[in-house]
Order: C-alpha cells, then sequence, then structure tokens
C-alpha cells in the first residue's frame, strides 16, 4: 500500500485517522452477556446422604468413560469408532467450514487488494473517431484498493459472529462425540443382554425337552396321560420361539455397532458373535451438581454460543442505520499503445466511498427487528436446553437408582425358581406331585430368569444413560 503514503503524511490526513482510530473503538448493538440460569444445589434423584461431586476439569475424562465397565472389547469399539464414524467426520468438515468463515470475516479487517491488466485493440466507430485513426491499440495495468472504514463495528460483530459460530461447531464435535460413545455402548449393552437371555431360553428350551422326553417315556410305560404330553410339547414350543427373538435383536444390534464404525452392517458379525458377559455397571457414580452441566454438556455450549452469534448479528443489522464508509485506492499504469510504464502513462486515485443504504431507514428497522427475534428465539432455546439437561440427568438418576433395586430383587427371585424347578422335577420323578405343578414351576423360573437378565440389562443401560446426560465421564 505504499501509494497511500503521500497522502497520509500530511497533517490533516494524521488528523482524520486519530479521529477514525477513535470512532472504530465503538460497535453499534448489544454485547452479549452470558444468561443467568437458576440451578439447584443437587439433583432431585441423588441418593439420600450423599455429597454433591465435584468435576475434575479434564476433557480427557470425556473420553474414558466407558473403561468403568471392564470391558475391552467396548473400549475397542469406541476408539474406533472415534476414528472412523461418518457423523463424526460431518461434524468435523462443519467445523472446519466455520474455521474458514472466521478467517474470511477477519480478513474484512483489512483492505482488499486486487491487481489487473488488459492488453488489446480496439476499433472505433467513424462518428467516436470523429476524423482520427479508427484503430486503437489499448494496455492499462492497476493495483486496486479498498478498505471499509469499520466505524460503527458492523465488521467487528460479523467477526464476534464467526467466533461464536466456530465456538458452537466445536461444541457440536464434542457432543457428537458424546453420542456415538453413548450409542455405542447402549447398542453393546443390548447386545449382550440379548446374548444372555437368549443363552437362559435356550437352557430353558433344554430342559422342557428333557421333561417333555420323559413325559414321553412315562406315557409309553402307561404311566402319564396324552394331556401331559401335549402340555409338555406346547410349553417347549414357546419357549423354543423366543429364540428367534433374542437372535433378531442381537443381529440388529451387530448391523447398528458396524455402523457406527463406519464399515457395512455385516462387518462385525463374527467378532461380536463371540459371547460375553454384560458389563457390571460401576458400584458407585456421582452425578455431580447440577451447576456442573452448564460447563460439560456440549449442548448447552453450542446454544450458548449461537445466542452469542445472534446477539453479534443485532449488532450488523443496527450497523445499517449509519453510513458505511470505504476508502479505496488505485496505482497503475494506462497508455493509448501497446507499450506500458512509459513516461507519463501512471495513474492513481484515492477516494472516499459512502454508502447512503442507511437511509431507507424501515428496511434497516425490518433486519433489526429480526435479528432482535432471532435472538429472543436463541435464547429461549439455550433455557430449554439447560432445562432438558437437568431433566435427562434426573431421570437416568431415577432409572439407574430404581433399577438396581428391581434388579436386586429379580437376582433373588431367578435363584429362588431355579431351585423350585430342581425340586419340582425331583418331586415329579417321586412321584409326590402331578405334572401340571412342574410345568407351572418351570414356567415361573423361565420368566422370572429372563427378567432378572433383563433388569440387569436395562440397569446397565441406565448407566449409560447417565453417562450421555452428564456429556463425559463421571466424577470420581
Amino acid at each position: 500500500m505504499s501509494f497511500f503514503f503521500p497522502y497520509l503524511l500530511s497533517c490533516r490526513s494524521v488528523c482524520f485517522a486519530a479521529l477514525l482510530s477513535l470512532l472504530s473503538a465503538c460497535a453499534v448493538g448489544p454485547d452479549f452477556v452470558q444468561p443467568a440460569v437458576e440451578m439447584p444445589e443437587r439433583f432431585a434423584r441423588t441418593e439420600p446422604g450423599a455429597e454433591p461431586g465435584v468435576f475434575k476439569d479434564s476433557a480427557a475424562q470425556d473420553i474414558q468413560f466407558w473403561e468403568s465397565f471392564g470391558d475391552p472389547v467396548l473400549s475397542s469399539l469406541i476408539t474406533r469408532a472415534y476414528e472412523a464414524n461418518q457423523d463424526l467426520r460431518q461434524a468435523l468438515a462443519r467445523f472446519d467450514a466455520a474455521d474458514a468463515l472466521l478467517t474470511n470475516a477477519r480478513l474484512d479487517r483489512f483492505p482488499t487488494v486486487t491487481a489487473g491488466a488488459n492488453l488489446g485493440h480496439q476499433t472505433l466507430s467513424r462518428d467516436e473517431a470523429r476524423g482520427a485513426s479508427r484503430s486503437t491499440p489499448i494496455s492499462n495495468a492497476s493495483v486496486n484498493a479498498s478498505w471499509e472504514l469499520d466505524l460503527f463495528g458492523r465488521v467487528r460483530r460479523n467477526t464476534e459472529a464467526q467466533q461464536a459460530e466456530l465456538a458452537a461447531s466445536a461444541a457440536d464435535v464434542r457432543a457428537v462425540r458424546v453420542l456415538i460413545a453413548g450409542e455405542i455402548a447402549q447398542t453393546y449393552m443390548e447386545l449382550r443382554g440379548a446374548q444372555e437371555r437368549l443363552r437362559v431360553a435356550r437352557e430353558q428350551a433344554d430342559n422342557q425337552q428333557q421333561t417333555l422326553a420323559i413325559v414321553e417315556a412315562r406315557l409309553a410305560a402307561g404311566r402319564g396321560s396324552e394331556l401331559d404330553r401335549v402340555r409338555a410339547r406346547s410349553q417347549y414350543a414357546s419357549t423354543a420361539s423366543r429364540l428367534a427373538a433374542f437372535e433378531a435383536v442381537i443381529g440388529v444390534s451387530q448391523h447398528r455397532i458396524a455402523v457406527l464404525l463406519g464399515q457395512a452392517p455385516a462387518a462385525l458379525i463374527a467378532e461380536l458373535d463371540v459371547v460375553a458377559p454384560l458389563p457390571a455397571v460401576p458400584s458407585s457414580i456421582d452425578a455431580g451438581a447440577p451447576g456442573d452441566l452448564l460447563r460439560r454438556r456440549p449442548d448447552i455450549a453450542a446454544a450458548e454460543a449461537r445466542l452469542h452469534a445472534a446477539t453479534a448479528r443485532i449488532g450488523i443489522a443496527t450497523a445499517g442505520l449509519f453510513p458505511r464508509l470505504t476508502l479505496g485506492g488505485l496505482i497503475g499504469t494506462s497508455t493509448g499503445s501497446y507499450g506500458l510504464f512509459r513516461d507519463g502513462s501512471d495513474t492513481n486515485l484515492v477516494a472516499l466511498g459512502v454508502d447512503w443504504s442507511f437511509l431507507d431507514v424501515g428496511r434497516v428497522r425490518a433486519r433489526i427487528a429480526a435479528s432482535d427475534a432471532d435472538a429472543a428465539g436463541s435464547l429461549a432455546s439455550y433455557q430449554q436446553t439447560v432445562l432438558r439437561a437437568v431433566e435427562d440427568t434426573e431421570n437416568a438418576l431415577l432409572r439407574l437408582s430404581r433399577t438396581g433395586e428391581e434388579s436386586a430383587h429379580l437376582s433373588r427371585a431367578a435363584a429362588d425358581s431355579t431351585l423350585a424347578s430342581e425340586l419340582a422335577r425331583s418331586r415329579f420323578l417321586a412321584g409326590a406331585i402331578d405334572f401340571y405343578q412342574v410345568l407351572d414351576v418351570e414356567r415361573s423360573g423361565l420368566l422370572a430368569r429372563d427378567a432378572a437378565v433383563d433388569a440387569k440389562t436395562r440397569r446397565t443401560l441406565a448407566a449409560v444413560a447417565l453417562y450421555k446426560a452428564l456429556a463425559g465421564g463421571w466424577p470420581q
């Protein structure tokens, strides 16, 4: 920009520049202030006597919650998903786009420099030539510069809005990571729970098949009835039908995990067909204090950043009430021949441009009103996101607590039902009870064992849901 120096060195120009510097410290429109949110000191569903926990301020905790389950397969799946998940790649691409837009916005603070050149030949009409030669060579080259004088903060507010959008995109990336880890963990728990329920159903079907064989043998010996055989066969068929349902759940879960890892649905069938026990829930999970959600939940961070961006856009719209000044300049050469940079061919220009569109006050105020409404909607979205975060955590805490009690009772019931089935079969073989009692005890035993596994699975899923609600690993 050396061609501006002769003009800026004058006293008048120096004073003008000082005035511009003073005015550029102003930026119209409201400054963003983080919304005040009233949060309770503790969650309502926190266990009685427990003190609110304190989160460690460590981002690494966000990606290590699954280690608490002590399952290397689960850990491997989530690690691989972070490397290949397509949703995460989309979120990262959106972040890169927001970063590029911020760079573009920041460049608006500096002069825009362009250059151009022409070399050609022009033939004028007879009237245009007015007796001179109609054939005229043309050659010119120039460097052009323009710089918006950001007196009222339009450029700065735009940069501020793009910075907030970038922060929102970064929070979206973290949110996707939380969702991916949570969904893989949830699907994995459903897979292991279905495998366990399939094992229980198969064992029960084997027992009922043995019972059916005993009934048929007794019938052949003249010691039973056809009704006994029909009932035994019906109960076996009913139990065997459950196998297909559990196998379907297992297959669907395997397909879902594979897609979350960025692979074809059938890619992990062999790996996940290897049966493993349902991971145990950590003995103690500290949910921390509700106020920690404001810092940890990425969806809250994204909503806050978008509120910040909407607030900055009010300033952009408000700047439309004032004139938009642009300082422009040009330095170059222009000749009526094919040669450039000849003596006397230099040309230059310094000009101050004024955009008078601010006089269209009605449209400007309409844009300001629209920006105000957008900011109000963003504030409501932020407040709703906070409420939803607290609700998610309260629900997860409640389910985790109640499924724990339910699982304890059902585990005891399953153990007693297994013992009752063994006793009933022994007494039946000894002739102490009839076959109807055996069928009833075995049917109750199957239901009790299946319910125990189902409750254990739902307790594990509640623990995963609590992780998702807390958006990270649990405080220690």
